[in-house]
């Protein structure tokens, strides 16, 4: 066992971790939404209001604080009109970009909002300017928020909601250098601030409003973008980076991999940290304040997908490998949570690297699930100057840094996520806390590389109480076997 240095000082305060971090995502994509979600309230699925009651009360052990909606690249392909009012009226239409399928618009906005609404959650929505209007995008935002009396506000009333909905995040386009309309940046930027003059706060709703970024490391973007928006014109910019460690036309099976495709697949994803401070350091050329944030609002590993599934449904299964790769990210997040304000994996229900996984009137949490739940007390916490001692991995021509870690404090405990990426090394952590501490109490998530849950067998990987730790003179050691996620809770 090699042992390693931690040092925590609780009283030296960082930034506060925005529990937007821990954000979601759901798209008109597969079964995310249609079976995944709603599955109508004739269903015999048990279901509240046509949102099924297992995978709402499971995203609520999440403490899921906000989820994006509707894409995505169907975003800028849906038009909101035809979801409203009642559903055998509904207007149809085909999702050209995910399998060619009808969509029946039957989960809509109010459909979106109750969804929410049992949440807990913030709603995040992605507005279509890659295909829609000024004028439609500007109704959308009155048809949702305003009280005035006014043809959307009697629609909306009309269609059974007296108040308005409180809506704070309004994401204006999706992807517009590629699927939301191929554009440059400078014509997406003067774009976007014509239509963002159009997104009115009503009464007491202020919309923070949200400017397609770039597409991973394409820095030009986030370049011509900062020099025409102004933070009077965007609160945040969005960044999307997937885990693709091998090539687009062939991305590498969901369970079946060697070391190698391992090792690579950790490299790829420990990229992002590079790409976020590239981009923050440009950002921060035209904005020297701050004013504006960065929002990571598509993230996580793209398999291909299972065997004998449609392929433009990207349903993929999920390994202690995701799991990983979920908690070096939040990690990351974490450790840059005085700019980045949000994030939101990539997607909750049956498409890529979800938390849950949904087959008829079963359902299942991913090892993805478990890596969020044993993070989620860093949601509004203080983070916490922290030093570790540097550790790699060599895996033939890959070296990776194979431990990361997050601390954090709140309501007079301290919550220390520890990674150990590596699939042979068992590390010894030294870990000194300044000011002590009087209890702790340990959670441990691990298995092979390429365990995962099924429907046969649901609870294959998940996560159990560990006692791997003693505590020291001046701390604790903590055992971290290889390819783990541990989870301490300090008092």
């Amino acid at each position: 066992m090699t042992t390693k240095k931690l040092a925590l000082f609780p009283e030296v305060e960082k930034s506060r971790i925005n529990r937007e971090i821990y954000g979601h995502f759901s798209e008109h994509l597969g079964r995310c939404i249609y079976q995944g979600i709603y599955v109508g309230e004739a269903s015999e699925i048990p279901n509240v209001n046509g949102m099924r009651t297992d995978v709402v009360e499971a995203l609520k052990e999440l403490d899921i604080p906000v989820l994006r909606w509707p894409g995505g690249c169907f975003a800028d392909e849906y038009h909101w009109k035809n979801g409203v009012g009642p559903k055998e009226e509904r207007a149809t239409m085909i999702n050209t970009h995910w399998g060619g399928v009808t969509e029946d618009n039957s989960f809509g906005t109010h459909e979106f909002m109750e969804l929410c609404d049992q949440l807990g959650c913030e709603p995040y929505i992605a507005g279509n300017l890659g295909s829609g209007t000024v004028r439609e995008l500007s109704e959308w935002v009155e048809y949702m928020t305003s009280d005035n009396v006014s043809p959307m506000t009697d629609w909306r009333k009309k269609n059974g909601r007296e108040k308005p909905w409180k809506l704070r995040y309004l994401g204006i386009g999706n992807e517009n250098w590629g699927c939301g309309g191929n554009m440059t940046p400078e014509y997406y930027a003067n774009l976007y601030r014509h239509y963002q003059t159009y997104c009115r706060n009503y009464g007491d709703n202020r919309l923070y409003k949200v400017a397609c970024g770039p597409n991973g490391d394409d820095y030009e973007w986030t370049e011509k973008l900062m020099q025409i928006i102004k933070p009077w014109h965007a609160n945040a910019i969005s960044l999307h980076y997937y885990t693709v460690p091998f090539s687009w036309e062939k991305k590498g099976q969901a369970t079946v991999f060697d070391e190698n495709g391992y090792y690579a697949t950790i490299a790829c994803t420990r990229r992002i940290e590079e790409i976020i401070t590239r981009h923050l350091d440009i950002m921060s050329k035209y904005d020297p304040e701050h004013k504006i944030g960065l929002i990571v609002d598509e993230w996580g590993c793209w398999w291909d997908v299972e065997p004998g599934t449609n392929p433009g449904f990207l349903y993929q299964q999920n390994t202690m490998r995701d799991a990983v790769v979920a908690a070096v990210n939040l990690n990351i997040f974490n450790a840059h949570a005085d700019r980045i304000v949000m994030a939101n994996i990539a997607q909750v229900v049956n498409v890529l690297q979800s938390v849950i996984l949904t087959d008829g009137v079963h359902m299942l949490k991913t090892p993805t699930f478990h890596v969020f739940r044993m993070f989620k007390d860093h949601q509004d916490a203080t983070s916490i100057t922290h030093v570790l001692e540097d550790s790699t991995t060599t895996h033939g021509d890959v070296t990776i840094p194979d431990l990361s870690v997050s601390a954090s404090k709140k309501d007079g405990s301290l919550t220390v996520t520890l990674c150990n990426a590596s699939l042979s090394e068992t590390y010894g952590l030294d870990t000194q806390v300044s000011g002590g501490f009087e209890t702790c109490s340990a959670e441990i998530l691990t298995g092979a590389m390429d365990a995962y849950n099924s429907f046969e067998n649901p609870t294959t990987v998940e996560p159990k109480s560990y006692n791997g730790f003693e505590k020291t003179d001046d701390g604790l050691l903590v055992t971290l076997p290889p390819c783990s996620i541990v989870t301490l809770k300090l008092k």
